[in-house]
């Protein structure tokens, strides 16, 4: 039915004890991890942050690389969750980890892209960018007052730097994206877009590959930050709902994939930029990276509250698989499952083959908080949140939502354990 199991595993360009890893695990993205697939049935360590945890870890060199709102960064232990060294950063670390060549990659909310010893946490370098700051519009979502600028408390990630040779790739809030020297942060190239650049870049044969909320996806050479090509996507400009390109993209087989703000899944001919097909997703963002897995893309979706698998060829759904609340996590794949979660704090490990739900797993923040967010039939009651309709009343429910110990971020999958951090600022080890 599948011609995915042979190839799954050769697509792999990263092994699960190499010592260089990063966002998705490699430049290009691909989210595959040459690792058995982990049952979650058991957590091996818990630990805590001061912090929620929106960025995704990475695994290298037996560590496992952390960012937290508390500002900080951690290497942990991945045998046994002791901490090995913190960086105490100028503001939250809402980006994932690279490490390449015995150093640590990140950027945070104060503006900066730092590089630091993977070894002892030591700062080798920093880079100040033009600054942070989340995509703005008025009245944004249809929040109140409408004629207001505001910034969208949805826009929860910063974009997490890809390394591909001897350069930092990684884009800003302040609308560029930047080219770095590896090991002196030395600028070699800067592209300006038309807006806030929160994706994270994937790199393949040369070319740089990153989305900006001014709604165009590039192509950028990889050595002089030239565009090859340029993609337009949807537009609104009513509530500034269905605009901008949030998540990252993925590039395998000459095909470029990523998912946008205005609910589509696009596949792009990697060298020309030619659209090959789009998924509709009725409304619905897709802000977590895809996964190409032989013949298959595998992808979750936010409001739709769906993960899908579809043709890889054409685009056409093989199936879904519903979950209960809405998702940014990227599938990660070891041994056939696709592995992501979801704000409600739930934790699903897929089939890719047949679509079953073959693994889950539960933070300390669901199952402590979810019950009471359950109506008598055991649903999430949206009610319960109390989202109000003004940017406070907002982010008071998010809040709440972020109390369920919420999976916003992706897993890392090395050894048969699956890495995982959450808003209840926890990052689990679960076997």
């Amino acid at each position: 039915m599948f011609a995915l199991f042979a190839v799954l595993f050769l697509a792999s360009t990263t092994p699960s004890n190499a010592a260089d890893s990063m966002f998705r695990v490699d430049a290009a993205h691909s989210g595959i991890y040459d690792s058995p697939a982990p049952a979650l049935t058991a957590v091996k360590w818990r630990f805590r942050t001061k912090g929620r945890i929106f960025s995704s870890p990475t695994v290298a060199g037996g560590n496992v690389y952390i960012g937290s709102t508390d500002g900080t960064m951690y290497a942990v232990r991945a045998a046994d969750g002791t901490q090995v060294w913190s960086f105490a950063a100028k503001g939250p670390v809402n980006s994932t980890p690279a490490v390449a060549n015995g150093l640590v990659f990140f950027s945070s909310v104060d503006g900066n892209v730092y590089a630091l010893d993977a070894a002892t946490g030591a700062q080798k370098w920093s880079f100040k960018t033009g600054g942070e700051r989340r995509f703005v519009a008025p009245g944004i979502h249809g929040i109140i007052p409408q004629a207001e600028l505001m910034p969208d408390p949805y826009d929860l990630f910063l974009s997490s730097p890809a390394i591909a040779q001897g350069t930092v790739y990684v884009g800003s809030g302040d609308h560029n994206v930047y080219a770095l020297d590896a090991q002196t942060g030395r600028l070699r190239w800067k592209f300006t877009t038309g807006n806030v650049v929160h994706a994270s870049p994937a790199v393949s044969r040369g070319v740089v590959y990153i989305g900006s909320w001014d709604r165009y996806f590039y192509a950028l050479d990889a050595r002089s930050g030239a565009v090859r090509w340029k993609f337009l996507t949807g537009n609104d400009t009513t509530i500034f709902n269905q605009i901008g390109i949030a998540g990252s993209a993925t590039v395998a087989g000459g095909t470029v994939y990523f998912g946008c703000r205005d609910s589509h899944l696009y596949a792009l001919n990697a060298a020309t930029g030619a659209l090959r097909w789009v998924h509709d997703d009725h409304g619905s963002w897709v802000i977590g990276t895809p996964a190409a897995a032989g013949d298959a893309v595998v992808f979750t979706t936010s409001d739709e509250k769906k993960f899908y698998v579809v043709d890889a060829a054409t685009g056409r759904d093989r199936f879904s698989v519903p979950y209960a609340m809405f998702a940014y996590s990227s599938p990660s794949i070891a041994g056939g499952v696709a592995f992501f979660g979801s704000f409600d704090g739930r934790l699903y490990g897929v089939k890719v083959e047949n679509g079953k739900i073959v693994a889950r797993f539960a933070t300390d923040g669901s199952i402590r908080n979810l019950p009471a967010h359950l109506d008598a039939r055991g649903d999430i009651d949206p009610r319960t949140f109390s989202f109000g309709p003004t940017l406070d009343g907002v982010i008071v429910g998010l809040n709440a939502v972020y109390d369920l110990g919420s999976i916003v971020g992706s897993p890392s999958i090395a050894d048969g354990v699956l890495y995982i951090g959450a808003a209840d600022g926890v990052l689990y080890a679960v076997t």
